[in-house]
């Protein structure tokens, strides 16, 4: 008697190649982000205030404070006899005349010390002015159209 064999063979599980679904994602995503607008920028609707020229005078005053190559000042072109930052914080005080809007430009030498123009930016902190800028020329060689 010949023995058969019945027994069952085990079905083979079934594989996902999961390498072609995830490119496929990849170009799904990559696609989405180059063809998504940003809409909520385009939305915002924004109304600009207009000017007169008769306003264009009030603007505050302008304080030129100068420092020269070997660390002396001058304040709108008058000479500051010292160099502390407590004299420097007075006479921007007074030139500001009271008024906490008035605006310094500092116009520093290119050779200056740097710790010059710090000073001047501690002693407008002391004087309560917060606005302040620098003066610079354009180069011989730059662009003027940038």
């Amino acid at each position: 008697m010949a023995m058969m064999n019945f027994r069952r063979r085990r079905p083979e599980e079934p594989e996902i190649n999961l390498i072609p679904f995830i490119d496929v994602l990849l170009v799904i995503l990559i696609f989405l982000m180059l063809s998504t607008t940003y809409s909520k920028f385009t939305e915002l609707q924004v109304t600009l205030p207009s000017a007169d020229a008769e306003r264009l005078r009030d603007h505050p005053r302008e304080i030129i404070v100068a420092v020269g190559a070997d660390g002396r000042y001058a304040i709108n072109r008058r000479a500051i006899d010292g160099r502390g930052v407590e004299l420097l914080a007075a006479e921007l005080g007074a030139a500001a005349e009271g008024s906490k809007d008035a605006t310094i430009i500092v116009s520093a030498d290119a050779n200056a010390s740097h710790q010059s123009v710090i000073n001047v930016m501690d002693a407008a902190r002391r004087a309560g002015l917060s606005r302040l800028t620098f003066a610079a020329q354009s180069s011989p060689g730059a662009d003027p159209k940038r």
